[in-house]
Order: structure tokens, then C-alpha cells, then sequence
């Protein structure tokens, strides 16, 4: 492998970061060691945990799969530089596994055969991971035109959340709280009312939105974005402001809008080929 041509690839197993890189000559990751003993153990110190371990089979004349580790560089998340680090491939992991007890390692094993080809390719050239989606949302009857203002949307969050970043902004929380913000200047509705009122719960609130609804949430994003950029707020409370006046101007295209069409543009309709069971019965004690 020409260590000079490859890349540290972070992927999360139940929130735990697995860092890997890919060899494209054989058509395989390797896996850092100590991430996935972290993983499976929860230890706080993996590295002792994995010296251990190779004492251990040492010991007992079981050193097979630790000769088999190749030492690669890895970027570090402490201090984002590139270390040595013990490393196996898919099968040299599902070997370790078996070396350490842990209620994890059968879910660990499906996350593993969850990394298919199709994902690692996508890793390398990102037009698959779009033509994927592209071909997602056409499968389940979304126009293109539809189709492009989602992608323009995602794009445009992305931008959105890296000027928050900027402005101090890096709790999950945070985030949310400051994307409720922008909806409920425009829609009167948090994300999880307006999703209730959708008749959704896990499913994706943007997917299941109308054309119209679609464009005001990327208004007042795209807003919020352009006044974040001019005005600089920093902290939640200053960045909370910001995305509220964001909002408004999404809502004063609502009000135009819906003045000229004489009703409202919030709609119930969801793009669900079903529905949830205890809204069907509902729906059935209120017809009795």
C-alpha cells in the first residue's frame, strides 16, 4: 500500500469513532486496533488494553493475529497529526473479536458487513453518493425539480452549520435549538411539532415536505446564513437572533404568498406509503 496516496477515514460504530483506511490494491479497510477494542470494551485506556492482549497470546503461543498487524499513519483527533498505529484488516478484526468478550461484538460484526463496497466507493468518488439519492428520490415519485431544491438545500445547510461553527456553535443540541429557531419564526412550529403534524416520526422532515415548504426552509436558512455572515454573532444566545430574524424573512415570503393564493402553504401532506398504527385506530375510535 503507498501510505503517500491514502487517507484516514473515520466511521461510527454506536457513536464511538473507528478509524480506517482503505487499501484499493486489495480491495480492503484496515481497521485501527485500539478504536475497536474502545469500542467493544468501553475501556478508557484501549492502548493498555491491546499491550495486554499481546502479552497474553504471546504467553500462550497465540501471537498469530497481532504479527499480522501492519503499522499505518493514522491522523489522531487530539491533535489532528498523522502516528503510527497498529492496524487489521476485516478479517484480522473479526479474529480480535474473538479475543475479546464483549456484548458488542455481534453488533459490531453487522456494522462491519455494513461497510460494503457500495459505501467505500462512494468515499472516493462522491457523484455516486449523489446519483444514489438522485436515484432514491426518483424511485419514490419525486419531481426533479423537487429533487434539486433538496440537494440545493443540503448544500446550503452545510454552509449554514460551518458559519455556526464559526460562531461558537459546536454542541448537537445547539444546533437543533437554533434550527427550531429558524422554524418557528416561519412555520409557527418547531421541527418535531411540524413533523407530528406531518403524521412522521423518525422519517426525514425535509423529505416529506412540499416544493413551497421546502423553498421557505431553505429561505430562511439561507438568511439566517447571510446575516451570520455580516453580523458575527457569537454564542447561542447571539446566533439564536440571528436565526429568528432569518426565519421572519422566510415568513414575509409566506404571508406575500399566501395573501395572493388565499390559503395556507403549511400542508399535512407527507410522502409516506403508510401510517403508523395507533393513528389508524385514531382515526377509528373517532369515527364510532
Amino acid at each position: 500500500m503507498n501510505q503517500n496516496k491514502v487517507k484516514t477515514i473515520s466511521n461510527l460504530f454506536e457513536g464511538r469513532e473507528i478509524r480506517s483506511i482503505w487499501d484499493s490494491e486489495k480491495g480492503d479497510y484496515y481497521f485501527s486496533v485500539v478504536d475497536v477494542i474502545s469500542a467493544l470494551t468501553g475501556s478508557t485506556n484501549p492502548r493498555n488494553y491491546w499491550n495486554m492482549l499481546k502479552k497474553r497470546m504471546t504467553e500462550e503461543e497465540q501471537s498469530e493475529l497481532y504479527t499480522k498487524c501492519v503499522q499505518l499513519k493514522m491522523k489522531s483527533a487530539k491533535d489532528g497529526k498523522n502516528y503510527l498505529t497498529d492496524t487489521l484488516d476485516t478479517k484480522g478484526i473479526l479474529r480480535l473479536i474473538e479475543s475479546v468478550p464483549s456484548p458488542k461484538a455481534e453488533p459490531f460484526k453487522l456494522w462491519l458487513a455494513s461497510l460494503g463496497s457500495e459505501r467505500i466507493d462512494e468515499v472516493f468518488d462522491p457523484e455516486i453518493a449523489i446519483k444514489r439519492a438522485v436515484d432514491y428520490y426518483r424511485k419514490r415519485g419525486y419531481s426533479d425539480k423537487w429533487i434539486e431544491a433538496r440537494l440545493k438545500g443540503i448544500l446550503n445547510r452545510n454552509k449554514l452549520t460551518d458559519i455556526w461553527k464559526e460562531g461558537g456553535i459546536s454542541k448537537d443540541y445547539e444546533y437543533a435549538i437554533l434550527t427550531n429557531e429558524i422554524y418557528k419564526e416561519w412555520s409557527g412550529m418547531k421541527a418535531n411539532e411540524y413533523k407530528s403534524f406531518k403524521g412522521l416520526r423518525k422519517e426525514s422532515l425535509r423529505d416529506n415536505m412540499t416544493d413551497v415548504e421546502v423553498l421557505l426552509t431553505d429561505l430562511g436558512e439561507t438568511a439566517a446564513r447571510e446575516l451570520a455572515k455580516e453580523y458575527k454573532p457569537y454564542g447561542l444566545d447571539q446566533n439564536k437572533e440571528i436565526a429568528k430574524r432569518g426565519g421572519r424573512i422566510a415568513k414575509n415570503t409566506r404571508d406575500n404568498l399566501e395573501n395572493e393564493l388565499r390559503k395556507s402553504v403549511i400542508s399535512k401532506q407527507n410522502n409516506l406509503n403508510y401510517q403508523y398504527i395507533d393513528e389508524i385506530e385514531k382515526l377509528e375510535r373517532k369515527s364510532h
